[in-house]
């Protein structure tokens, strides 16, 4: 088959390309079969082409199959608008008698049988600066969407861009349309790939592509903001679980509810995380945010990859876990997202194992402490027995030491008043001789010097007696009053420290008492509720009488186990019973 070479400009082959032109690596030069229609690509032709008497694109009045006595009528009588659209119709059917490779933007797809298109063009800007309906047939859709679905893994639908061949058709009911004849599925790969290559470059350029990637993960799951379509199909399995973790009070999950495709999808996502994040109290985040949809068409992560939402995920200082929902496709939030999992599911499962570890780790940590507490119990135990025992002691040597002390003060008390008292005697006894004596002298010499004296002697003799008689009743008086005043003192000394003594013991006896009844306390709260609790059994007879030792058990007709919920009935094997 003979060949046609093109003078194809660099900028323009992609417009070459897109109506069936084909590159020869050998001679570096653009060609096409000569069995086409020539007169589309004869502004690329090397010598000029003369356009064909039947219509071409390039003609610019339409040649109307007309007969001479139509074109002689006159203008205000005119043609009839079939007439007029027929050949318009057979204009366009004569210049594109085969498809054009066409780049397109499917704006929306109708499946009814026959395959309905919406298919548009957009400027740099986002603005559309073409439209045109377009089909494809039921046969051909058969033939050409499988292929097409198998090498992109996407379906044809609104916001993916095709590189199709179309052939342009015209009716005069139903307007301009394309025919879509086939699909190349390398150009869509490419193009989202292309689309997400450049964001991604973008945000390794700003340094900030591995910034959620590098947080720390959560050390436990407290609260979750879960941010998905309303009704994702995954998100139902996703609070199946959730629910179960909130009924038990495990995790708070908190929803915030965004559409996942279409136009604007992604600000709706960005905006729906910003307004969750903004509700939980100032420095109390959550901690970690779920995005999750789940289910649908692999072409509709296309709305996924997206710079504003990859740059907002990145921003944050919450881990982000994705769970969007395909295992071999992956989209930008995916690859900048602290941990990306297949689907929601996963993503539960995910949090549900991390508790799940925490709560094995500080079950652990809870039986190092018991242990612990329950040797210390037995060492603090023993100990206040020997300290209860040695106050006990030391009380009863020092009440024991205090009587002792008393019994011999009392002794020495008594001794020295008794001593007093036997020395003012005495010492009274002798006045009261020498007295006596004296008087008796003077009375002597006074009857022998002084007769008439007599009676003043016997006056200053009473006088003196009576004087004798003064100072020993005061001296006795004096003696008995500083015997009881040394035996008070003595006595109050003694109650004083009998006083101290009893308020030391007493004080050691309640401190002993009072951390006996904390350890008692400890004690018992780890009762038999609690042992049971953690997997054991109490073994009793049928009359509640605790059995010890399996030779007791064998020889009982019945036994009572008691678990934790509930108390089983049993009966000891006849075998070992006879054994």
């Amino acid at each position: 088959m003979s060949r046609q070479y093109l003078n194809v400009p660099f900028a323009q082959k992609d417009a070459a390309k897109s109506l069936g032109a084909r590159f020869d690596g050998a001679v570096k030069r653009w060609y096409v079969d000569e069995v086409r229609d020539l007169a589309v690509f004869a502004q690329w032709l090397p010598t000029p082409v003369e356009a064909p008497s039947s219509l071409s694109p390039s003609s610019i009045d339409l040649a109307l199959p007309l007969s001479e006595e139509a074109l002689a009528l006159p203008r205000a009588k005119g043609i009839p608008l079939s007439r007029l659209l027929n050949g318009v119709a057979s204009a366009v059917a004569q210049a594109f008698s085969k498809g054009v490779w066409t780049l397109v933007e499917v704006v929306e797809a109708r499946v009814r049988g026959h395959v309905y298109l919406e298919l548009s063009e957009r400027d740099g800007s986002g603005q559309p600066v073409a439209k045109a309906r377009a089909m494809i047939w039921s046969a051909t859709a058969a033939r050409i969407l499988p292929e097409f679905e198998k090498a992109t893994g996407a379906v044809i639908g609104a916001g993916i861009k095709l590189l199709v061949l179309a052939r342009p058709v015209f009716h005069a009911q139903f307007g301009f349309s394309l025919e879509i004849e086939a699909i190349d599925p390398e150009y869509t790969l490419g193009d989202l790939e292309a689309r997400k290559r450049e964001i991604r470059e973008r945000l390794q350029r700003e340094g900030v592509f591995e910034h959620n990637r590098r947080l720390e993960p959560p050390w436990d799951y407290r609260c979750v903001l879960v941010v998905a379509p309303e009704d994702a199909a995954g998100l139902g399995d996703f609070r199946k679980e959730s629910e179960r973790l909130e009924r038990f009070e495990v995790c708070r999950f908190v929803y915030a509810h965004s559409q996942f495709q279409g136009e604007g999808a992604a600000r709706e996502i960005v905006s729906a995380m910003a307004r969750a994040l903004e509700a939980f109290p100032k420095g109390a985040p959550p901690d970690a945010i779920a995005l999750i949809r789940g289910g649908g068409a692999v072409n509709d992560l296309a709305w996924l990859n997206d710079y504003d939402l990859a740059r907002f995920i990145c921003d944050q200082d919450v881990p982000v876990l994705t769970g969007i929902g395909h295992e071999r496709d992956n989209t930008l939030p995916d690859e900048v997202a602290h941990q990306r999992f297949d689907t929601p599911s996963k993503v539960i499962a995910g949090i549900e194992h991390q508790i799940l570890q925490r709560t094995r780790e500080a079950r652990m940590a809870a039986e190092t402490v018991f242990t612990a507490a329950g040797r210390l119990a037995q060492r603090v135990r023993a100990e206040v027995d020997r300290s209860e025992a040695q106050v006990r002691a030391d009380a009863k040597a020092h009440l024991a030491r205090a009587r002792h002390g008393s019994t011999q003060a009392m002794g020495q008390v008594e001794v020295a008043s008794m001593r007093q008292v036997h020395e003012a005697a005495a010492r009274s006894l002798a006045r009261w001789n020498e007295a006596q004596g004296e008087a008796r002298r003077h009375l002597a010499a006074a009857r022998q010097q002084v007769p008439a004296l007599l009676h003043d002697v016997r006056a200053r003799a009473q006088a003196s007696v009576a004087e004798a008689r003064g100072g020993s009743e005061l001296a006795l008086h004096a003696v008995v009053d500083r015997s009881r005043a040394t035996t008070r003192a003595a006595s109050q000394a003694v109650e004083d420290r009998l006083q101290r003594v009893a308020e030391r013991a007493q004080g050691s006896l309640q401190a002993a008492r009072n951390q006996t009844e904390a350890l008692m306390r400890e004690v018992t709260g780890q009762g038999p509720e609690k042992t049971l609790a953690r997997g054991f059994a109490i073994v009793r007879t049928p009359e509640g009488k605790p059995v010890t030792d399996q030779a007791q058990a064998r020889a009982l007709p019945a036994l009572e186990i008691q678990f934790r919920d509930g108390v089983v009935s049993a009966r000891p094997d006849d075998r070992h019973r006879k054994e």
